[in-house]
């Protein structure tokens, strides 16, 4: 089944603090200023919280799902993936865990549970 938009708005807007913004013809979800997901205009992908250390390696990894932010995101911690790779799990995954990097960790600890250590 494809991820759609929808999908992607219902899991992000069940987040605490979450709030849902359009910004360039893209919804966006942040906590306060930080913008941790956004679905692009087209609706095919997703760019979401990630740390850049390792996203080079993610889309290494599954070029064919995941790829490297345009070049004015490259400086933050992104990486997008295509909403057609993925199914409902995994996209929650990477929504949840995009939330937790921008989330108060006492709210994201007390809603998910501990982080995972990568």
């Amino acid at each position: 089944m494809t991820v759609t938009a929808d999908d992607v708005r219902r899991v992000a807007t069940a987040l605490p603090r979450t709030e849902e913004k359009i910004v360039r013809d893209r919804v966006t979800f942040r906590v306060g200023r930080i913008v941790y997901a956004a679905i692009s205009p087209d609706e095919t992908s997703m760019g979401f919280a990630f740390p850049k250390e390792e996203r080079a390696a993610l889309v290494a990894a599954e070029p064919g799902k995941f790829h490297m932010p345009r070049p004015s995101d490259e400086r933050y911690n992104w990486v997008r993936v295509r909403l057609t790779a993925i199914d409902l799990t995994e996209m929650t995954e990477l929504v949840q865990e995009a939330w937790r990097m921008v989330a108060p960790k006492r709210l994201a600890a007390a809603y998910l549970g501990p982080a995972n250590p990568r």
